[in-house]
């Protein structure tokens, strides 16, 4: 077995509820704090922190904005971060595809 597609997983994306958050952002334009909080139900707390260490690597970004009078943010993929997740997902393919052989 070849080690080298494991470590390039990306640490950033690797952690289990990081990769929640960028799985249903490919599925959606953009998706509000309270979407991602519901669908994948994680506390407020655990989901800030985690869309903060996305926003620092440039992974997401962050658009806030006010709907009926009421503050909302709304969170959708950056260019790198697609890049970045559509990267991750062929390494863990190529990781599958090893173990076939």
């Amino acid at each position: 077995m070849n080690p080298e597609p494991f470590l390039n997983l990306d640490r950033v994306i690797h952690e289990k509820g990081r990769m929640a958050i960028l799985s249903v952002l490919a599925a959606s334009p953009e998706l509000s704090f309270t979407e991602m909080r519901d669908t994948l139900k994680m506390t407020d707390g655990n989901l800030c922190v985690h869309l903060r260490t996305l926003q620092e690597a440039g992974y997401i970004a962050a658009t806030k904005s006010f709907r009926q009078k009421k503050p909302l943010t709304t969170y959708s993929f950056t260019d790198s971060g697609r890049f970045a997740f559509a990267k991750y997902i062929d390494l863990l393919d190529q990781i599958v595809q090893q173990n076939k052989k």
